[in-house]
């Protein structure tokens, strides 16, 4: 990233948010990644799809998979750019000048997570026809695409806010990729346990905690158990206290960032 050049009628954040983009789409990597989602889509409705033997129920059973998937990977794909957004800038050697431009750090990591989160909104968009295709013979394509950006933006937020956290501070690029993908493994697992595990009130209690889990279940009651969106509202208490929790965190230890990472020294 080259340096960052102020304009007085243009907040820092913005500018940051800007070069961002730029670097992001126009360098390739944000095409790339793209593609690769897109690709993982069609398959999966490609799957879905050609199985000739669907029931009414197992329709709705594909379109809430090929959606849940699609969230998980968008918002994997936001991880894995924060988790490089200032890390990656530490072992380019470009972090200095970033640092000594007239720009807060705060401002900073906004930008750079502002940015990162434009992944999850093209993935957003690029999976439209595909839901579109599965659950138009239902009925669900609105409630599929309204659960799904606010599912998804939610996650988004989550883990953009915890990449850029740990990308901050960590001593490496190797270890804030490493340990921002362990971390989200261990978000996701709750996510395949089996049915048996998910009863009782300790069950609904941990899947309720996890905001994975909990975005993901309420993706199914909508779009499977045909429940009411605002009637399941709750499932989203954890997905919005995570995301925000990560976004003050990531903004909070932006303080404490410094050339070699590891906080302050």
């Amino acid at each position: 990233m080259t340096t960052v050049a102020l304009s007085p009628a243009r907040r820092a954040w913005l500018v940051v948010a800007d070069q961002e983009l730029r670097d992001l789409w126009l360098g390739g990597r944000g095409l790339a990644l793209t593609f690769a989602y897109s690709l993982l889509l069609s398959i999966i409705t490609y799957l879905t799809a050609t199985n000739s033997v669907l029931n009414f129920l197992e329709q709705r059973e594909a379109v809430n998979l090929t959606l849940q998937i699609g969230v998980a990977f968008g918002a994997l794909l936001v991880l894995l750019t924060t988790a490089d957004a200032l890390s990656g800038e530490r072992e380019r050697g470009s972090l200095e000048s970033l640092l000594l431009a007239p720009v807060h750090r705060a401002d900073l990591v906004a930008g750079k997570g502002m940015a990162a989160l434009s992944i999850w909104l093209v993935a957003f968009v690029v999976s439209i026809p595909y839901l579109w295709f599965l659950a138009r013979g239902v009925g669900i394509v609105g409630v599929a695409l309204a659960g799904g950006l606010v599912v998804g933006t939610l996650l988004s937020l989550f883990l953009a806010g915890l990449g850029l956290l740990i990308s901050s501070l960590a001593t490496s690029n190797r270890v804030s990729l490493s340990l921002s993908l362990f971390v989200l493994l261990a978000f996701f697992a709750p996510t395949q346990l089996p049915s048996s595990a998910q009863q009782g009130w300790a069950g609904d209690l941990f899947i309720r905690i996890d905001p994975f889990s909990a975005g993901l279940h309420y993706l199914g009651k909508i779009l499977v158990d045909g429940h009411n969106a605002g009637q399941e509202i709750a499932w989203l208490l954890s997905p919005l206290i995570a995301a925000g929790s990560a976004v003050l965190a990531a903004l909070g230890a932006s303080r404490f960032l410094t050339l070699r990472g590891g906080g302050p020294s």
